[in-house]
């Protein structure tokens, strides 16, 4: 998927959804129960790491452009410095759109508690991809 929605939450509820993307497959597989997510530097909000520190609990919903269907993933997740990123990838993320702000800052590790297909309705209903 090229498009994600990290959803994080501070030990007070407040409540943070963060759109991610990048080319497809940009979320990276570690292993079965394991993601990495690179962090491209961006607004400067950083909202979501703030979440974390205080509540290690995220979701993501991952969409794919023209396709009716969605994954969901809910688990624990703590962040990583580009270092230690680095270490767990063949190599440096490829950017779509390069400029001097695509620069690799740090990530998050998820550990997957669940994983799974989220219900096509309000996609199709929204007619979100134009159909």
């Amino acid at each position: 998927s090229p498009f994600a929605v990290l959803s994080t939450s501070n030990a007070s509820g407040d409540c943070d959804a963060s759109p991610r993307g990048g080319l497809p497959g940009f979320v990276k597989i570690l292993d079965e129960r394991t993601l990495l997510i690179p962090d491209i530097k961006g607004n400067r909000m950083f909202q979501s790491y703030e979440n974390i520190l205080s509540n290690g609990k995220a979701a993501l919903l991952f969409l794919i452009p023209g396709n009716d269907r969605c994954a969901r993933v809910n688990g624990r997740v703590r962040i990583v410095q580009k270092e230690e990123l680095m270490s767990l990838l063949p190599e440096e993320p490829e950017v779509q759109y390069h400029d001097d702000n695509t620069i690799l800052i740090q990530g998050l590790v998820l550990e997957v508690d669940e994983a799974y297909r989220h219900c096509p309705r309000a996609i199709r209903f929204g007619k979100l991809w134009g159909e």
